[in-house]
Formats: structure tokens, C-alpha cells, sequence
């Protein structure tokens, strides 16, 4: 039997995403992690054309009208980066290796920022103080050592900034080597080798301007609401426009079935929500090919009676291998079990208005399935990242 382990932050909660509940927790945030005179001045400069990209995700900047241009999640990760609580000698004096093993990534992160470089003692089981000078010669010494520099590997996070990853990466290559597994790097290995093998492209296809146009979303393989809520604000806006944003998704996220935008005042003001899947499937966890298989199974049976259902001329000029696919998506598997739809949302939540766009659609279908990398010199600011 599986035991509920207590987690930091985690708690019911009936209300939609975003909303007053997110105003709460990003204040929260601020009041406990930065000074409550800069906090506001560096939230504002957040993903701005004069300011900094949003450490929190790679959601793209389609256009500055509003003032904030960050959400609960990058307003936590903001003040993360800007705290004000710092990790001095003393902190691991009193605390050993071992004790901190056992303490989760919240706890040690939320001691605060490191005031110097740190050495392990294996005597005493702690992290000791060392000079910056000595830390230097440390890393030279080893990198010195390698009788190859291709042996040397330099990780970088995506919380670093875009100048303090390119002067490392001058720095490696000066020395001889492009071994760079950064979180990028390690995200999208895989994706850069299947994604061109099954789609053409090793990146995402989907710009923020297909939003505008398209007539259907289909939402899999990504939890935005949780990962990268800047893109409910675009869910939002195609639900409100009468546009079907189907899920497919084992979890029940709150925010893919209802969303308060905070900086809509009326939803503000009413403690409204507006609905974001119009259906929500839930397939067990691993079943996203058997589900795929099954739409196009249904297309390929639907086009075969009435010959007006796939576009044949696009098949045909931009992919390979269509007809070795019908027999596969032919085959039946047994009884298993279908994911079961359920209501996306509550009788109370506001429901977007029925009126299409005028604009005719250039982009049928938005397959949104970004990634939540957040390695600003590795993902496309221009459109969104695939997972």
C-alpha cells in the first residue's frame, strides 16, 4: 500500500488554478524569500524586452502588453534566484553530509544562496570554506590532469543566465572540448533523434500565432498548469473563443480543467473560472501510443468509407511510410480497457462563449506538447519547446 508522504505546499484545494490562490502564493513567496522594497522592481523587469528571461520555463514571448509577464510558478523561481537568505560556514558547521541526505530538494534550497566556495572534508563529514583563489587552483589542477580533454564534462543548469553560459562555454572550448550535457542537452537527446525519425523536426512545430487560428487543440504528454502555467493565459484565450481543447492525461490537473486568469478583472472581481478541456481523457500511465493508435485507427476507417476525411495531397508531399501504418492501426488488441472522458470542469465554472473566430483558421490542429526546459541558451524563445 502506498503511504501519503507530507509535502511542502501540498494540500486540497477546490478552488480553480490560478486566480486569488496564485496572487496568495507568489506573495507569499516574495514576503518570505526577497526584500519587499526590490521584490517588485525585479518581478516587473520578468521576461521584459530590458529585463531577464523567467528561469521558471521556455514559454515564448509573443508580444509585451501587459505588466506582468510572469506567472505563480516564474515569480517563485524569480525570488528562489533573488533571496535575501544565505547559506553561510556556521549553517555547515552544524550540519553533516549525511543530515543533509536525508533533507528534500525544498528544505536544502530554501536555506538560501551559498556565500563561498566549499570543499568536502571527509574527516568531519562537512563542507568547509575555502578561499576562491584556492577553489581555482583545485579546478585547474584536475582539468590539468586529463590526458584528454574530451574526459572533462561542464554541466550547466538552465537557472544560469545566457552571459554566464556563454563565457563558460568559451571557456571549455578554449580548453579543448564541447562535452556540454547541460539540462537542455539531457531533456532533448531523445527527442533530437525520434522527433525528425517521426515528424520531420527535432524541435516544436508549433508557433504562438497557430493559437490564434487553429480550429482544435489536442493537450497531451505535459502538465502546463504545473510546469508552465504561462500557457494557460494562451489556453485561456482559445477556450474563450469556442475552440475544443481535448486532454489526454492520467493526471486530473486542476488548471487544464479550469482556469482563473489574474489579470482578467471580471474573474477576479466574481471568483469566476473559465473552462479549459472540453474533454478530459484519462489513459493509464504509458498508453499516449495506444491512444494515438486508436484516433488513427478511427481516421483511417472514416476516410476509408467516405474517401473525404484525411488529406491525401499533404500525406502524400510530406510524409513517408503512411500506408505501412494502416495495417498496424488495423490490428485489434484484445478487450483492454478505453480511458473513460470526463467533465472538464464544473457546472459553476464560467464556460467560454460559443462564437468561432472570424479569422480563417492557417493552422487546423495546435499539437501542444512543450517542454518545461528552462535552458534559456538551448531552447527557441520564438516557439515552443516538444517533449
Amino acid at each position: 500500500m502506498v503511504q501519503k508522504r507530507d509535502v511542502p505546499g501540498i494540500r486540497p484545494y477546490d478552488a480553480p488554478a490560478g486566480g486569488w490562490g496564485a496572487l496568495k502564493a507568489t506573495a507569499e513567496a516574495v514576503r518570505t524569500q526577497m526584500d519587499l522594497v526590490e521584490a517588485p522592481i525585479t518581478l516587473l523587469r520578468t521576461n521584459k524586452p530590458d529585463g531577464f528571461d523567467c528561469p521558471g520555463c521556455a514559454w515564448p514571448d509573443k508580444e509585451h502588453t501587459s505588466t506582468f509577464q510572469f506567472c505563480e510558478n516564474g515569480a517563485k523561481a524569480v525570488t528562489w534566484e533573488a533571496t535575501s537568505k544565505r547559506v553561510t560556514p556556521e549553517f555547515f558547521a552544524a550540519h553533516t553530509v549525511t543530515e543533509l541526505l536525508g533533507w528534500t530538494d525544498f528544505h536544502l534550497e530554501n536555506e538560501g544562496r551559498l556565500t563561498e566556495p566549499l570543499a568536502y572534508d571527509s574527516a568531519s563529514d562537512t563542507y568547509q570554506p575555502i578561499a576562491w583563489d584556492a577553489a581555482f587552483a583545485r579546478i585547474g589542477e584536475s582539468l590539468r590532469a586529463l590526458p584528454d580533454p574530451n574526459m572533462a564534462e561542464f554541466y550547466t543548469s538552465g537557472r544560469a543566465s545566457n552571459e554566464a553560459a556563454f563565457l563558460f562555454q568559451i571557456f571549455a572550448r578554449e580548453y579543448g572540448s564541447n562535452n556540454f550535457p547541460d539540462c537542455s542537452n539531457m531533456c532533448h537527446e531523445a527527442t533530437s533523434v525520434g522527433l525528425p525519425q517521426s515528424i520531420g523536426i527535432g524541435k516544436g512545430t508549433v508557433s504562438l500565432d497557430d493559437f490564434d487560428h487553429c480550429e482544435l487543440i489536442i493537450a497531451m504528454g505535459h502538465n502546463p498548469g504545473t510546469n508552465h502555467p504561462r500557457m494557460m493565459g494562451t489556453l485561456w484565450e482559445v477556450s474563450r473563443r469556442g475552440v475544443p481543447i481535448i486532454v489526454f492525461n492520467p493526471l486530473r490537473e486542476r488548471a487544464l480543467e479550469r482556469f482563473a486568469d489574474p489579470q482578467d478583472p471580471i474573474e477576479m472581481a466574481t471568483l469566476g473560472s473559465t473552462r479549459i478541456a472540453s474533454t478530459y481523457y484519462q489513459p493509464k500511465v504509458g498508453a499516449d501510443a495506444a491512444v494515438l493508435k486508436g484516433v488513427m485507427k478511427a481516421l483511417i476507417e472514416k476516410d476509408d468509407a467516405s474517401h473525404d476525411v484525411l488529406d491525401h495531397a499533404f500525406i502524400a508531399e510530406h510524409t513517408n511510410g503512411f500506408e505501412l501504418s494502416r495495417p498496424i492501426c488495423a490490428r485489434r488488441h484484445g478487450n483492454r480497457s478505453r480511458p473513460s472522458p470526463a467533465s472538464a470542469a464544473p457546472s459553476s465554472a464560467r464556460s467560454p462563449p460559443p462564437t468561432p473566430s472570424p479569422t480563417p483558421p492557417s493552422s487546423p490542429t495546435a499539437w501542444a506538447s512543450p517542454s518545461t526546459c528552462a535552458a534559456p541558451t538551448m531552447c527557441s524563445r520564438s516557439q515552443t519547446c516538444c517533449s
